[in-house]
């Protein structure tokens, strides 16, 4: 691609990323006529919400590493099924997988009933302890699927070598896996603190109070409950201002791993080291998949015995659903993948446009958009092409956070040769860049299509009885007290999430 068409192209995803983000915003603070200076409850959130995030993006990358590194050096039956399933909590919607943490952690829950019997003291959920129990869970199969993606991007021929040189886990982690980590880490952990800022359900749901209370959740009040746009737009404000500043710090600490380029041979399993490291593996695969999975069977034996009795409705809105995150992942990739070529060959400004979307609350977003075109038209007759297109807004950071590492890879490994051989435009992408980044591609759109999947943000805010997706449809049961429905319905859209996903990813993955 060209430099000139990839810049143009890049552009025009970053004034597009720009328009449904920033717009919005400002429509907000003219409504509201001015901004309003933050108070004491303001300010206490605000601490909150910056501890919170830290705390969880910490935690999720800490415990991603071995969990990641395990499953690149093991190779066992099913371990395909079990990295797709490992990746489910974070592609459901988060009310759903809060509501499986609370079938195992709850007061009512597994793990409390069995510390009732055993005559011991039970556990509380809510508070600062449950909201990072519930963002770890969310998000640390991302953190997992990121790393895990960097391991197999070392190229085969580098494994070889270390085998042949017969270099111990030490050596290889010092020239293999601490490169890859240094490159990889800064944008993960960036990308799951950004996912925390913004938390709205988790901190609703799990708070406990006032005291832990986010920013997101202080902006729904103001807007919610006060109707005090000037305030809610304050903090809108605030938030993007830390998401800018997690971006450029992060920016400040990215490096690329420097493997050089391989012969494109299948990725190979790390050296395994002894049975202690063979047990070790063992525990962390284990103790991971138990934490991630034991809530979504919780929730699968609850509504598995009425997915089939849901009402024509809930099929017609899963039909609905399926068609527009379809459309979102196509549009988050077009998005996506012109922003990650353009930043991997220098330009930090392209990092920041892309991560842009993160940095502002959804819920003013939603907002923005209602007062901007409630004028125009009916806004039921805007609700789906207006949540496609914030789907894909909302999914692009994570789809360019998981080309940009491949993509500054190619650029160091093929870009010099590829100018060399006057490779540009439509043929460079065809034929270099496509094939190169199958991988990530296919883990991007999968990303995206789960997140549409699950999303219930603006649809709640312009979608009539008659245009409702799964997720508002599944709220709308739970509103109703039709319990057994929604918990028929949130297996059904549990499926459907990882159904998309697993095909695309595995499409990515299949011949690369």
């Amino acid at each position: 691609m060209a430099r000139g068409a990839l810049a143009l192209g890049a552009g025009a995803a970053a004034a597009a990323l720009g328009a449904l983000t920033l717009l919005p915003l400002a429509a907000v603070a003219l409504r509201a006529g001015g901004l309003a200076l933050p108070g004491p409850a303001d300010l206490a959130a605000l601490r909150f919400t910056l501890w919170q995030a830290a705390l969880s993006a910490a935690l999720s990358v800490l415990l991603a590493v071995p969990v990641a590194k395990a499953l690149a050096r093991r190779r066992f039956a099913g371990r395909g099924v079990l990295i797709t399933l490992l990746g489910a909590p974070f592609l459901l919607p988060v009310i759903v997988a809060v509501l499986g943490l609370l079938a195992i952690f709850g007061r009512g829950g597994w793990l409390n009933a069995g510390l009732a019997a055993a005559g011991l003291p039970t556990l509380s959920i809510y508070g600062l302890g449950g909201v990072v129990l519930a963002h770890v869970f969310l998000n640390l199969p991302l953190a997992t699927r990121l790393i895990l993606q960097g391991w197999l991007a070392i190229p085969a021929e580098r494994v070889r070598l270390a085998e042949s040189l017969g270099m111990g886990p030490a050596e290889v982690h010092r020239f293999l896996e601490r490169p890859m980590l240094a490159a990889v880490l800064p944008g993960a952990t960036l990308a799951i603190f950004l996912v925390c800022l913004t938390s709205f359900a988790v901190a609703l749901v799990l708070g406990g109070g006032p005291r832990a209370t986010t920013l997101e959740v202080a902006i729904y009040q103001a807007f919610r409950f006060d109707f005090d746009l000037g305030r809610a737009a304050a903090l809108a404000l605030v938030q993007a201002a830390l998401c800018a500043g997690a971006v450029l710090l992060a920016g400040r600490a990215v490096t690329t791993g420097a493997f050089g380029a391989g012969l494109d041979r299948a990725a190979l399993a790390l050296p395994a080291g002894g049975t202690l490291r063979r047990v070790g593996d063992g525990a962390a695969i284990g103790l991971a998949a138990a934490f991630l999975l034991a809530p979504l069977l919780a929730m699968l034996a609850a509504g598995l015995p009425h997915v089939a009795g849901l009402p024509p409705s809930v099929w017609q809105a899963a039909g609905r659903s399926v068609v527009m995150a379809l459309a979102a992942t196509g549009l988050a990739l077009v998005l996506a993948l012109p922003l990650a070529l353009a930043a991997a060959r220098g330009r930090r400004g392209w990092e920041a446009a892309a991560m842009l979307p993160l940095a502002v609350s959804p819920m003013v977003v939603g907002t923005g958009l209602f007062l901007i075109l409630r004028g125009l038209a009916p806004p039921a007759a805007l609700a789906l092409p207006v949540t496609v297109a914030v789907n894909a807004a909302m999914a692009a950071p994570f789809a360019f956070r998981a080309l940009l590492p491949e993509a500054r890879a190619l650029e160091t490994d093929f870009g010099r040769l590829a100018a060399s051989l006057d490779l540009s435009g439509l043929a460079r992408l065809r034929f270099l860049t496509l094939p190169r980044l199958r991988r990530p591609l296919g883990f991007s759109a999968g990303i995206a299509a789960a997140f549409a999947m699950g999303d219930l943000g603006v649809i709640a805010l312009f979608a009539d009885p008659d245009r409702a997706t799964l997720p508002l449809q599944l709220y709308r049961l739970m509103g109703a007290y039709r319990m057994e429905a929604a918990s028929g319905a949130a297996v059904l859209l549990m499926a459907l999430a990882l159904g998309l996903f697993w095909i695309f990813d595995r499409g990515g993955r299949a011949g690369a």
